[in-house]
């Protein structure tokens, strides 16, 4: 029935025509809209119409929007709606390309004054032509290896430059430089611009590609693109697109579309994004998580670094302890090569004493010489009780000369005595000590007349036993006191 208000009418011509209805005046666009919607409704019925699906969506409320195509490759473009209670009732789940045969009512969507198909009913044809070329284009180049995984390379981690391939004018570069710039704004970018739709948009995209991997100036290379239907995007589906993305030098990160949208470059790309800002989020990483590596690398190595200065200060000091002072080492060693020469001076001169009536007066002369020396050299020993060692090897030596004329026992005891008790004082204190304890009681000397001399020299050999006995080891000098006893 034709709208009151425009008081229409429908006259049928030839028995199948509608003429449109008789206006007065303009029409208004709702009435217009509405006798149009009626005139479908009353010409055609209900109609079965076949093409291919496109642009499929799927809201919460449970209805399916869809465009129609022409399977023929005609420039023709059918909108319709299927509602919730007919979609429950389709038994497959329809797909983006496929050939499909619908019946339904053809209408006028008022709010937007377009040609809609009310879909009662779909059943499948086969696959679209675009979705069927998809299939087999994906099925040859993924057996030329072109989707392997083990070719994928790994993301730089922390790039320094990325370079985006798209349009200057699409809404995904804009969604990509917001996105650096508000996670990684340290990160430069350059645009390779290219067309992403259309005949010329493959070769375009080839050419952008080959020129970013011409240039090397970029860590990782982003191709991306917004969303659309199968046929917007086909140009990522083309096989120069596939072939050049796999060919770059440089990883590759493709965000085509949305996350159900796949394309052949996804598939031959090193990384695939959900979507162009997934893109920029995957191919650089957050600033201030980088940051913070950066200063718990810092720390770590701060503490390694103290750790190995305090290890290495620990063993400098070992060493130090260990080393002692250079300066009394070398003293000592002064001090041993000192005892060494003393030691051999007045076993040397002791002997030659023991033949002294053998020698000539020159060779006398020598012997006195070699004695005045040696007494010289024991008196320079820089130790404690040297003095009284040369003085008792001195006044012995002088004893063996004297009884040397006969060489008697005695002076043969006597030089015998000397030598060990040299030995035994260059060798161990402990020792010289000892033997000087034992032979105290057969050490005479005739030359000792004065009383008061006598008491004298006992009381620096028992001063010189008592300093020895405290002393130890650590004073070798004080074993060699003068041994006196009374006749």
């Amino acid at each position: 029935m034709w709208n009151s208000h425009a008081c229409a009418a429908v006259h049928a011509v030839n028995g199948d025509a509608l003429m449109p209805p008789v206006q007065a005046g303009p029409w208004g666009v709702a009435a217009l809209l509405l006798a149009t919607g009626d005139a479908l409704a009353a010409r055609f019925g209900a109609v079965a119409v076949k093409g291919e699906l496109s642009g499929l969506s799927r809201p919460a409320s449970g209805h399916v929007y869809f465009s129609l195509k022409d399977s023929d490759g005609a420039a023709a473009l059918l909108r319709c709606a299927m509602f919730r209670r007919a979609a429950s009732l389709v038994d497959f789940a329809p797909t983006e390309g496929q050939q499909v045969e619908l019946r339904g009512r053809l209408g006028v969507y008022d709010s937007r004054g377009e040609l809609q198909l009310v879909v009662e009913s779909m059943q499948r044809v086969g696959a679209g032509t675009l979705y069927e070329e998809f299939l087999r284009l994906r099925t040859r180049l993924q057996a030329l290896g072109l989707f392997d995984a083990l070719r994928k390379r790994p993301l730089a981690a922390f790039p320094a430059v990325l370079g985006v391939v798209t349009s200057l004018g699409a809404a995904a570069l804009h969604d990509v430089l917001i996105t650096l710039q508000r996670r990684s704004p340290q990160v430069r970018v350059v645009v390779y611009p290219s067309l992403v739709q259309g005949a010329d948009a493959p070769a375009a995209l080839v050419a952008a590609i080959t020129r970013a991997g011409q240039r090397r100036e970029v860590d990782t290379l982003l191709l991306v693109r917004g969303g659309g239907a199968l046929e917007d995007l086909w140009a990522f589906n083309d096989e120069r697109v596939v072939r050049a993305v796999a060919a770059c030098p440089m990883p590759v990160v493709c965000g085509v579309g949305h996350e159900t949208d796949i394309t052949l470059a996804d598939m031959a790309a090193d990384l695939r994004a959900p979507t162009p800002t997934a893109a920029a989020e995957l191919a650089a990483p957050l600033q201030a998580e980088a940051l913070a590596q950066l200063g718990a690398a810092a720390v770590s190595l701060q503490r390694a670094l103290q750790r190995t200065l305090q290890t290495q200060a620990q063993r400098l000091d070992t060493a130090a302890l260990r080393l002692g002072q250079p300066s009394r080492k070398l003293l000592a060693q002064q001090q041993r090569d000192h005892k060494t020469a003393a030691v051999a001076a007045l076993i040397t001169a002791g002997r030659k004493a023991s033949r002294w009536s053998s020698l000539t007066a020159p060779e006398q002369d020598h012997v006195e010489h070699q004695l005045s020396e040696a007494e010289v050299r024991m008196r320079l020993l820089p130790v404690r009780g040297a003095d009284l060692a040369a003085d008792w090897a001195s006044h012995h030596l002088a004893t063996m000369k004297r009884n040397s004329a006969n060489f008697s026992f005695q002076a043969d005891h006597d030089l015998g005595v000397l030598e060990d008790a040299m030995v035994a004082w260059h060798r161990s204190p402990r020792r010289a000590k000892k033997l000087f304890a034992q032979d105290l009681a057969a050490w005479k000397y005739d030359d000792v007349a004065d009383e008061d001399v006598l008491i004298t020299k006992q009381r620096e050999w028992a001063a010189a036993q008592d300093t020895a006995t405290g002393l130890g080891t650590a004073t070798v000098s004080n074993t060699f006191a003068t041994p006196v006893t009374t006749p």
